[in-house]
C-alpha cells in the first residue's frame, strides 16, 4: 500500500489532530496525504510531513505550502516538472521523471513529528520504493526524511551523514542519495537555506542524471 487509508489510525496524536481539522478546516483534504508523480520516474523527492494549510489542505505534496514556492520552481527551472505550479491540486502543473512523498503522510500538531509517527508510516515509504523501478536518486529534505529514508533501507545513519549538499552512494540499493535543508519558510527567512543553494542541488541532480 503505498498511501495510508483515508481513516488510518496508525498513530493516535495524528488521527486525533486529523478529526480535530476536519470540523475547523471541513473544507480541506484532511487525510493522508499521496505521493504526486509518476512511479516510473528515476528521482524521488522526500519531505517530512503535510503543512496545515499546505498539502493537507489540498491533498498533494508540498502544494499551496511556502515550501513548495521553493521546490516546485526549481524542480520546473531543470526539467523535473511542466506547467505553472498554481498552489492547487488541479492547477495542470506535471512532474517529469520526478515524484515527491513525505516521511510522514499526515499533518503533525505545530507542524513536528515524532519518531514513533515516522516508524508507523515507514511501511508506506517501503512499498514506494519497491514500486518505483527506475528509481536512481532520491533527494532528502531536511534530517527527519534523510534518517527515515536511511531507517527504511536498513543503511548505518553514522555511515551516510545529513549535510546540505552532501551525496551518498548507497551501494546495496544501487541508489544516489543527495540532501538538503528543508525549503521550509523558516529555513528560507534565516538564510539557513536560499534558493540559490537550492537551485545548486537540483543542477547537480539534473548532471548525475545526465550522465547515469
Amino acid at each position: 500500500m503505498l498511501c495510508p487509508a483515508s481513516d488510518c489510525n496508525l498513530c493516535q496524536r495524528l488521527n486525533a489532530f486529523r478529526h480535530d481539522n476536519q470540523k475547523k478546516f471541513p473544507s480541506y483534504f484532511n487525510a493522508p496525504v499521496p505521493s504526486f508523480g509518476d512511479l516510473n520516474a528515476e528521482l524521488l523527492v522526500i519531505g517530512m510531513a503535510p503543512g496545515l494549510n499546505g498539502a493537507n489542505q489540498t491533498g498533494r505534496p508540498f502544494t499551496n505550502d511556502y515550501a513548495g514556492d521553493i521546490l516546485y520552481p526549481a524542480l520546473k527551472k531543470f526539467g523535473f516538472a511542466a506547467g505553472n505550479y498554481g498552489k492547487r491540486a488541479d492547477d495542470g502543473f506535471k512532474l517529469l521523471n520526478c515524484r515527491v512523498t513525505n516521511a510522514v503522510r499526515c499533518v503533525p500538531p505545530q507542524n513536528k513529528v515524532v519518531a514513533d509517527e515516522v516508524n508507523n508510516c515507514r511501511r508506506f515509504l517501503t512499498d514506494e520504493l519497491a514500486s518505483m523501478p527506475n528509481l536512481k536518486i532520491i533527494l532528502t529534505l531536511g534530517t527527519v526524511a534523510h534518517n527515515a529514508l536511511l531507517s527504511t533501507l536498513g543503511c548505518k545513519k553514522s555511515s551516510f551523514k545529513f549535510a546540505h549538499g552532501a551525496k551518498h552512494f548507497l551501494p546495496q540499493q544501487h541508489i544516489t542519495l543527495f540532501d538538503s535543508y528543508h525549503t521550509s519558510r523558516y529555513n528560507i527567512n534565516t538564510g539557513v537555506l536560499t534558493p540559490a543553494m537550492f537551485n545548486q542541488v537540483i543542477a547537480e541532480i539534473r548532471e548525475s542524471l545526465n550522465v547515469l
